[in-house]
């Protein structure tokens, strides 16, 4: 019985810690970081919530593109000389580690002024947040591809909780089954 409950415990922990994570966004959608002028990426985001723990993929050929995360001021000005922090992978996984705005673009010549830049708003969920964050657009899928339930998860759907409803659920689940962790 007790080795029961112990892994009806396991298995409803590994289920809530997965919910505890941010959405995961490709920026761009399938279209991805690109200067060609495939994606209005304030468009993009307007289609978007995006919280502290989020987290951004941008996915780009990293001999022509690069992503400089950059302050406001060089934002605006497309000015890429004196990046906050500069990603050259060719998928970059950049989590949003508080709230506010961040700004990004591509530091390569003529990139930022064709539109190769964004900026993310990062907000904190609040309990009035609705578990689901719907995103019209897919992580990089259209109808026709077809989606893993871990990018299906995180294509924008993702559900948010805090560290206290996190442990307040545990708490009543410990409760119910008499189990203490």
């Amino acid at each position: 019985m007790a080795s029961e409950k112990s892994t009806l415990i396991f298995w409803v922990m590994l289920a809530l810690c997965g919910v505890c994570f941010g959405a995961v966004y490709r920026v761009g959608d399938s279209s991805g970081w690109s200067s060609r002028g495939l994606v209005d990426y304030n468009e993009w985001t307007s289609t978007k919530d995006f919280h502290v723990g989020d987290t951004l993929i941008f996915s780009y050929n990293n001999q022509f593109h690069n992503v400089m995360r950059v302050t406001d001021q060089d934002y605006e000005s497309c000015n890429p000389t004196s990046p906050v922090a500069v990603y050259t992978s060719g998928s970059d996984n950049i989590t949003l580690d508080g709230p506010g705005n961040f700004y990004f673009l591509c530091g390569a010549p003529g990139h930022c002024l064709a539109g190769q830049r964004v900026e993310i708003t990062a907000t904190v969920p609040t309990p009035d947040d609705s578990f689901i964050s719907p995103s019209p657009t897919p992580y990089g899928s259209s109808d026709s591809e077809e989606m893993s339930p871990s990018s299906a998860l995180s294509s924008g759907h993702a559900l948010h909780f805090s560290k206290l409803e996190l442990g307040a659920t545990m708490f009543v689940l410990s409760t119910l089954l008499g189990f203490v962790f």
